[in-house]
């Protein structure tokens, strides 16, 4: 007899089943993937918002914006995710498939890539 890997309870019905209810299933894969500490949940919500602040200001996939609109929103130029340097010399500063480079006159191009 198969157990519950939330719960231990007995499991009944399919021969594969894991869990013996949604919520069991639930619980176990929010415990499994939820930020280990504080730190990483506190870097994780930067990302997130600096990801929304991105997609939101950059709607057509290319759009440009100021330091100070992004910075108005919440913007945090301290975290991205990946920097992509081009054949031409600009750095990208990417959080997942939203990117940024800087411009003259503290304005920034605003970039997605197509994945």
């Amino acid at each position: 007899m198969k157990t519950c890997l939330e719960c231990s309870a007995k499991i009944f019905g399919r021969e594969d089943k894991k869990f013996c209810s949604d919520s069991c299933r639930n619980a176990y894969n929010n415990k499994i993937n939820k930020d280990s500490t504080n730190f990483m949940r506190n870097i994780n919500n930067k990302l997130r918002k600096n990801y929304r602040i991105l997609a939101e200001l950059n709607v057509d996939g290319k759009s440009k914006a100021s330091r100070d609109k992004m910075l108005n929103k919440g913007f945090d130029f301290e975290f991205f995710t990946n920097i992509l340097q081009t054949k031409t010399g600009n750095t990208y500063y990417f959080l997942y498939d939203q990117g940024y480079r800087s411009l003259d006159n503290d304005y920034f191009m605003l970039v997605k890539k197509e994945i």
